[in-house]
């Protein structure tokens, strides 16, 4: 598992507070965030998570803790890996702020 640090931190809170197992869908929980979130909040969590994607821990790694932290997701299902979800997340969160 990854070290702690600040990154991780708040990689972490963004995926337990918002893909947790609570909500109806992962689009349903992604929406809210979109609209229920600031401007620069989503401007800062697409940095905290383009530096996560970006960093040197490797993909099993990154998949591992993305996994862990995102428990409301059940991968198989989206038929992705948690990498490539999270890179979609990303766009879907660029797209959003252009609106804002």
């Amino acid at each position: 598992m990854l070290s702690s640090n600040k990154l991780e931190e708040l990689v972490f809170q963004f995926l337990a507070g918002t893909f947790h197992q609570d909500f109806e869908s992962p689009e349903e929980a992604l929406e809210e965030l979109l609209r229920e979130e600031s401007k620069d909040y989503l401007e800062a969590a697409i940095a905290f998570l383009t530096d996560f994607i970006q960093s040197e821990y490797s993909d099993i790694e990154k998949n591992e803790y993305i996994q862990s932290f995102a428990d409301g997701l059940y991968f198989p299902a989206l038929g992705l890996e948690p990498l490539q979800w999270l890179y979609e997340v990303i766009e879907q969160i660029k797209e959003a702020v252009k609106t804002k």
